[in-house]
């Protein structure tokens, strides 16, 4: 029988909240502030105590996994607007679902003597290095998915976006569009495509080296190609981003970076940023 260590457990499931609820964000594009993830997973990881009971039958299990979940995802994103949060619910449900699939599998697969399974909680008695490099393999693998889920969709209705930079908010009209597939490889973030003169920087940013652009904004520069042409482009991170369809009456708070042309364009996002 498998030893379970208090502090291991409670850290384990620390992590693994952690991981769950940054794979939901990234799923949806939707925001999550780290300091709001790491809540959420501690209080999340006291759920896990109940592996110390004696095995529940499935009904109960399933009731204590739900109302954890709707907890851990309450405290992460906020219940202000109930569809956003159904939404990411149902997300979070799914790849917690998943990744408790794929533990309960290895263990009733090779029983191992360093793991152990109970009331749809684990606890496993490996390295940290183990459990970090795990981790990482899983979450890029999410971030794969999401990119591939990214490509080919198109919209034809009208959209604005609200763009908050520095306690000024910017409104424009925004154009969905597949054809922007630019992703900052650092993050895995999407970026959305905005004119530079709209926020009337007193300098223009494309004729900064990277280095004056990160010192004196804290920009960074990263690769685009369009058909015929490519460079580098400057990105940042906006205090908050909304997405108005303004056809349905419908808003999404959205997690992309802006990036930034020398073009009179309307701001172009892809339409997967509202799924």
């Amino acid at each position: 029988m498998t030893t379970i260590y208090i502090d291991v457990l409670i850290v384990l499931n620390i992590y693994v909240n952690f991981f769950l609820l940054r794979a939901t964000a990234r799923f949806t594009h939707v925001p999550l502030k780290t300091f709001r993830c790491i809540i959420s997973s501690i209080v999340g990881s006291l759920f896990s105590l109940t592996i110390l009971l004696p095995l529940s039958n499935f009904f109960w299990t399933l009731i204590i996994k739900l109302f954890a979940a709707a907890v851990i995802t309450a405290l992460a994103f906020g219940v202000r607007d109930r569809k956003i949060y159904i939404k990411l619910l149902i997300y979070f449900y799914i790849i917690n679902f998943i990744f408790a699939g794929v533990v309960g599998f290895l263990y009733l697969s090779f029983s191992p003597s360093f793991m152990a399974f109970n009331n749809s909680y684990f606890y496993v008695d490996f390295s940290l290095l183990s459990l970090v490099v795990f981790t990482a393999v899983a979450y890029f693998a999410v971030t794969f998915l999401r990119r591939i889920m990214d490509k080919g969709s198109e919209s034809s209705r009208k959209y604005s976006i609200h763009i908050r930079y520095k306690n000024n908010t910017i409104k424009l009209e925004a154009l969905a569009d597949t054809g922007n597939s630019l992703i900052d490889s650092f993050s895995g973030k999407p970026v959305i495509i905005c004119p530079q003169k709209v926020f009337s920087f007193e300098e223009d940013l494309m004729l900064l080296t990277p280095e004056k652009l990160y010192s004196e904004y804290g920009f960074r520069m990263i690769p685009y190609s369009t058909i015929g042409n490519a460079g580098l482009i400057p990105i940042f991170n906006a205090e908050e981003i909304i997405i108005a369809d303004e056809e349905l009456h419908k808003t999404f708070k959205v997690d992309a970076f802006i990036g930034l042309i020398n073009k009179d364009t309307s701001a172009i996002f892809n339409p997967k940023l509202l799924l």
